[in-house]
């Protein structure tokens, strides 16, 4: 985990906008399916879990959001992520940085931006011929 600074909230609003909703929606999606691949089907948070935390790093969510869009899309997933602007995996911290400053999710203090930062390279990772096996 890297050590945390205040996040540029201007910057990150400016980025966030080239962002359509429905990448907005894909990582909310994924994030709940990271959730639950790394605590379990009900998540240490909930009732059931006993009211732990079901926090994942940014490293965990971009894992997680790789394995979703190859669940969704297959080898298209590479140009769906390309059409709503996500180049790298830092888009993804982005989007999750924009939708913490809207109060729709939630980071730790150790959090930062920066863990979403060359996680994978999209372009190797998301790649039709390396994903075909997976879907």
């Amino acid at each position: 985990m890297s050590t945390a600074k205040s996040p540029d909230w201007a910057s990150i609003r400016e980025r966030a906008k080239r962002f359509p909703p429905a990448a907005f929606q894909f990582v909310r999606e994924g994030l709940h399916q990271a959730v639950r691949a790394v605590h379990g089907e009900h998540g240490r948070g909930s009732a059931e879990g006993g009211g732990r935390s079901r926090h994942i790093t940014g490293q965990q969510l971009s894992m997680a959001l790789r394995s979703y869009a190859i669940e969704l899309y297959g080898p298209l997933a590479l140009t769906v992520l390309r059409r709503w602007g996500v180049r790298r995996t830092e888009d993804f911290g982005v989007l999750v940085y924009a939708m913490i400053e809207r109060g729709e999710m939630r980071a730790s203090p150790q959090d930062s931006l920066e863990d979403f930062r060359d996680v994978y390279d999209l372009d190797e990772a998301l790649a039709p011929e390396a994903v075909r096996g997976e879907f």
